[in-house]
C-alpha cells in the first residue's frame, strides 16, 4: 500500500483545506496509507549557520523522504499560497531535500468561486525551484470552490460530481507514483546537483 503525506498548507487552526485532506485520507483509506502533516509548529525560517535543522523540521522532512508521494492542499491568499506554506518549503529546501523527485499532487479549497487556482499555479512554480525539484503531477489538480458549504456535518463532500472528479485524479496519482519510480534512475545524481546548487554562483 502506498504511503502518502498530506501536507496542510496553512497554519490556520480551522481550514477547509485540512477538511479536504481529512476527507481524502478517509475516502481513500483502502488505496493508500495517508498521514496528515501540519506546518503550524514550524518556526520562521532563518538559515542556521551550523546547518542544524530544528527537530520539528527534520521530523517533517524524514516523513516526506520516506513517503511514496505528497499531497499538498493550500488556500489562496493574495493570488498566492500562504506565507506559512512558503516558510515550510523554505525549510524543506535547506540542507535537506525530501522533495527531490518526489511525486506531488496539489489541491486547494477556497471560500470563493475559483478554488485557489492562482495559488496552485504559484505552488507549481515554487515546487519546480532548483532546491526543491519535485515531480508535480502534470495537468491535474483538484480545486474545491465554496468550500464552507462543501462538506456535510460528517466531513463528507456533498457534491458527488466533485467526489467523482477527486477519485479520478487520485487514481491518476497512484499511477503517477508508479511511473515516477521508473523515471528516477538519476535520483542520486539529482540530489548531488541540488546539494551543490547555489544562487551565489549564478551568472547575471
Amino acid at each position: 500500500m502506498k504511503k502518502i503525506i498530506a501536507l496542510v498548507g496553512t497554519n490556520s487552526t480551522h481550514s477547509t483545506n485540512r477538511d479536504l485532506l481529512v476527507f481524502i485520507k478517509n475516502h481513500f483509506n483502502q488505496d493508500a496509507h495517508i498521514e496528515l502533516a501540519e506546518i503550524i509548529d514550524l518556526p520562521l525560517f532563518n538559515k542556521p549557520s551550523d546547518k542544524t535543522l530544528p527537530a520539528v523540521v527534520q521530523n517533517l522532512a524524514d516523513k516526506i523522504e520516506a513517503s511514496d508521494g505528497v499531497i499538498i492542499s493550500t488556500p489562496e491568499y493574495d493570488h498566492s499560497v500562504t506565507a506559512s506554506l512558503l516558510n515550510a518549503l523554505s525549510w524543506l529546501s535547506y540542507f535537506n531535500y525530501p522533495f527531490v523527485d518526489k511525486p506531488v499532487m496539489i489541491t486547494g479549497a477556497s471560500y470563493g468561486t475559483l478554488g485557489s487556482s492562482r495559488a496552485l499555479s504559484h505552488l507549481r512554480q515554487v515546487l519546480n525551484a532548483p532546491e526543491l525539484k519535485a515531480r508535480i503531477m502534470p495537468s491535474s489538480e483538484f480545486l474545491l470552490s465554496h468550500s464552507l458549504q462543501a462538506f456535510d456535518e460528517d466531513g463528507t463532500l456533498k457534491d458527488q460530481d466533485k467526489v467523482n472528479e477527486l477519485e479520478s485524479i487520485f487514481k491518476e496519482f497512484l499511477i503517477f507514483m508508479d511511473i515516477n519510480k521508473e523515471l528516477i534512475v538519476m535520483h542520486e545524481e539529482n540530489l548531488i546537483k541540488v546539494r551543490n546548487y547555489s544562487w551565489e554562483d549564478e551568472v547575471i
